[in-house]
């Protein structure tokens, strides 16, 4: 294993309240409008995320299903998934949100990847291109959304 950092961040003031922006996150299928890295295709809707613990499954642009295990879960705050094939344990990579509320009105938005325990080679390539660029190309386009009035 290299010392090469294993963990991408992002962050952004949106002028939205959290819990505006938090529905657009914890909606799997919402997520697709907002994925800077056009990656995610379609999710069934009316399954909204309210709980560490569930599971939540996403067709990506290449057909393939992507089923999200979500292990961290505070509404209108924070949600944490780890994507797995279908049927099978997460490789060890997380996508998290953090959303901090600065007013009425406003909000700081925390985007990160942690692809710290994530050991499968076929997958690291992707994991190293998942730069902050890419993380920050998703809050914008969060923001985009959120934003309107």
């Amino acid at each position: 294993m290299s010392d090469e950092q294993r963990i991408s961040t992002a962050s952004r003031r949106i002028a939205a309240p959290a819990e505006r922006i938090f529905e657009l996150i914890a909606d799997p299928a919402r997520q697709p409008e907002w994925d800077g890295n056009d990656n995610l295709s379609q999710a069934p809707s009316g399954r909204r995320v309210t709980a560490a613990g569930e599971v939540f499954a996403m067709t990506l642009t290449t057909g393939a299903l992507r089923e999200n295990h979500v292990v961290e879960f505070e509404e209108g705050r924070r949600i944490a998934w780890k994507p797995a094939e279908e049927g099978s344990e997460p490789p060890g990579h997380l996508w998290r949100w953090e959303l901090e509320p600065d007013g009425d009105a406003s909000t700081l938005v925390i985007h990160t990847y942690d692809w710290t325990d994530l050991q499968d080679p076929q997958r690291l390539v992707r994991a190293r291109a998942t730069t902050s660029d890419r993380l920050r190309s998703s809050i914008d386009r969060l923001a985009a959304i959120a934003e309107k009035p």
